[in-house]
């Protein structure tokens, strides 16, 4: 699809291939707090999550894409969740996994792209995203693309050694240029 398609890497359906990848970064404990995920997940679970994927959005309510760069190196995910077809809405997600394959601008751009397909093909109203107060790197990322705070979330993630602020980001479609 050429919606998913930027000049530095493209959007794919994730594929039985990709199963060490995620394994990679399912289980990688310095992006639990990040994720969310709170235990390592087998590769058993996450071939069966990988045979179910390919779900359409309105049933799985969530979409998740392998972000490729134009050498077809899967480089991260990124994710649509919590869709919301009678609000028009979605939260977005990323992961760029190797430190090497950051500040690249494949994760602007994939959320770029993220945002085109969910106002455009699926018609969505606003995209939002969670961001931990900390990480300074996300929140400048969702700003640069035109996602506005609109609050924050007091003691809302869990952390080592207590709890953090999470910030509401929103990108509405009248904003969109």
């Amino acid at each position: 699809m050429k919606e998913l398609t930027g000049d530095l890497i493209y959007l794919r359906a994730l594929e039985p291939d990709d199963l060490d990848f995620l394994y990679r970064i399912e289980n990688d404990a310095s992006i639990w707090e990040i994720s969310g995920t709170l235990q390592p997940y087998s590769k058993h679970i996450l071939k069966k999550y990988l045979e179910a994927s390919g779900r359409d959005i309105y049933e799985a309510k969530q979409l998740r894409l392998g972000v490729c760069t134009q050498q077809k190196e899967l480089v991260g995910l990124v994710d649509l969740y919590n869709f919301d077809p009678s609000n028009a809405r979605a939260g977005v997600g990323i992961i760029i996994a190797e430190e090497r394959s950051r500040n690249k601008g494949y994760g602007g751009e994939a959320i770029e792209l993220i945002c085109k397909y969910g106002f455009g093909q699926l018609g969505l109203h606003q995209i939002y995203a969670g961001v931990a107060a900390s990480n300074k790197r996300s929140l400048h990322l969702f700003k640069k693309l035109g996602f506005l705070e609109s609050g924050r979330k007091k003691d809302w993630l869990r952390i080592s050694g207590g709890f953090e602020d999470e910030l509401f980001l929103q990108k509405i479609k009248q904003d969109v240029h």
